[in-house]
């Protein structure tokens, strides 16, 4: 299913109560669901079907002992060493302790259950000859109140964090429960899970593949696209609050440019502001707005095309196979074909486009920031508040702002372009997918703040308007965080009014409050 007809994949994922794997391909909104809202996981039987059938693959292989790649070999360096049948167990576990080895502060809960949700969609495809009960595993442990700690530094694309998530499948490790860090044989206990037995290839199976690449990326573009269509709202209120003109946005314009983003970014900003008093005062108040105004269409759209294009590939990579080697059936028998599926390139790449798109949206949104403080070109109180000298008013957040675009703008620098040989140069060249992905899911919060910050300045400056009307859709957006972010009269401790309004963009409150007064926002 193509992810722009999704509307739900923006807004309404949060409402999925349970997601049944295994029947189609699983869309993005029902990725989040699981990962972020922790809707139930449901197994299908053609899900358990075709898993069942790539094991006794892979028994077959054991029984005829055929040479291949991780089954009866070791690992990375070590896959011309030949492993006996007795010994394959222990080298299943050995894999995960000895990959275990990422350092720092724990990955975000949402990010270790994405993970896990990656582990059985890998696998479930039905090519990576995994046990139908250690799948069975990940999906108890989705569905209670376990989260796997793994330290979040220290990965090239793959191994090391999904090492530390997997040794909770086999009661070692750690994990949070309830949230609270515990032994991990302690909290599949207090949830009655039984610890899995690995048996062969299940161990490489766990941490070979896109599993965290792909699960940080899905987070990030998933929040980046959420947070692009919220760009268009929150622009169309400081264009409302600086006396903008709309005529940037005129279709004929728009037309001789012919990308698909650009015009549905005018077009959106022009059904938010149809009926706003402010916008058709000031239609002709100025020849030319800033570039911060008038080049909304061409830069929004732009990240959004971006932004759009990581989506397709994410979604492709959520329903695919990883694995290295691959249990390939043919009629009664099959082959295992060894290669390397489990590349991060695809995402990795798509993931540093998207700092770039996000961290663009960002700069445009900053400039914003500043013209709507700064009295020499708003027209406004200076620092949008009216007994200034004794107050600060909105001085600062501006400054937060530019400190949180730096931190974006050294996070937009591509981590697949870098290349540390590993293995002994068995693996002399690797992906850094996983880096890519993380700075995409740290991008996203960063936008989302700087965007929170534009909105409180906005809603402050258009209360100097007044009694001219804002337009039904952005009044909409004025009246939900008015109800706990004031007017500003006096200097007051801002942060959580910047807080509650970050909350509102991350949820989609105010995307979904737009939309219900004037429909979809196009994308």
């Amino acid at each position: 299913m193509e992810y722009e007809d999704e509307k739900d994949c923006i807004q309404y994922a949060k409402k999925l109560k349970q997601v049944v794997i295994g029947c189609k391909d699983i869309t993005l909104e029902e990725f989040i669901a699981i990962s972020r809202y922790k809707a139930t996981v449901i197994l299908s039987d053609a899900f358990r079907e075709r898993v069942t059938k790539s094991r006794g693959l892979v028994e077959k292989f054991l029984k005829e002992k055929r040479v291949i790649y991780g089954l009866t070999t070791g690992f990375g360096d070590n896959c011309d060493k030949i492993i006996e049948p007795e010994d394959a167990i222990i080298l299943q576990k050995n894999i995960l302790r000895s990959h275990a080895c990422s350092i720092g502060e724990a990955l975000e809960g949402e990010c270790v259950r994405a993970i896990l949700l990656m582990m059985i969609l890998n696998m479930g495809q039905g090519y990576s000859g995994v046990k139908l009960d250690t799948i069975e595993t990940i999906a108890s442990i989705l569905n209670s109140n376990i989260v796997p700690f793994a330290p979040c530094h220290g990965s090239v694309g793959y191994l090391s964090v999904e090492a530390h998530i997997s040794l909770v499948l086999i009661g070692e490790g750690k994990a949070f429960y309830n949230g609270k860090l515990i032994d991990g044989y302690e909290a599949l206990q207090l949830e009655g899970i039984k610890p899995v037995e690995l048996g062969c290839k299940e161990g490489l199976a766990l941490v070979s593949g896109t599993t965290s690449v792909t699960a940080l990326a899905a987070l990030a573009i998933y929040d980046g696209i959420k947070a692009a269509k919220t760009a268009d709202i929150i622009g169309a209120i400081s264009l409302e609050a600086l006396r903008g003109t709309t005529r940037a946005f005129d279709p004929r314009l728009q037309s001789v440019r012919p990308h698909e983003e650009q015009n549905m970014t005018a077009r959106n900003i022009l059904r938010i502001l149809k009926d706003s008093e402010i916008a058709i005062k000031y239609k002709d108040y100025r020849l030319q707005d800033a570039l911060s105004l008038r080049c909304i269409p061409q830069l929004h759209g732009a990240a959004k095309k971006t932004l759009k294009d990581a989506a397709k590939t994410i979604i492709t990579e959520i329903n695919s196979c990883c694995d290295n080697p691959v249990i390939y059936p043919i009629k009664d028998d099959g082959v295992a074909l060894m290669g390397c599926n489990a590349d991060g390139s695809y995402v990795g790449i798509e993931a540093d486009s998207s700092c770039i798109a996000m961290t663009s949206i960002a700069k445009m949104s900053e400039r914003r920031i500043d013209r709507l403080v700064n009295h020499h070109i708003s027209e406004l109180p200076a620092f949008l508040i009216e007994k200034t000298g004794l107050n600060n008013g909105f001085m600062i957040p501006q400054y937060t702002a530019a400190g949180l675009l730096g931190e974006m703008r050294i996070l937009s620098t591509p981590a697949s372009i870098d290349n540390t040989p590993t293995c002994a140069n068995q693996e002399d060249y690797v992906s850094m997918g996983y880096n890519a992905s993380r700075k995409a899911y740290k991008c996203v919060g960063l936008l989302e703040n700087i965007l929170s910050i534009e909105l409180l300045n906005a809603l402050q400056a258009v209360e100097f308007l007044k009694p001219l009307k804002m337009s039904t859709a952005t009044k909409s957006v004025y009246d939900l965080i008015r109800k706990v972010v004031p007017k500003i009269e006096d200097d007051e401790h801002l942060y959580p009014y910047i807080e509650y309004i970050n909350n509102q963009i991350h949820e989609g409150n105010i995307l979904e409050e737009v939309e219900d007064v004037i429909g979809v926002l196009e994308i």
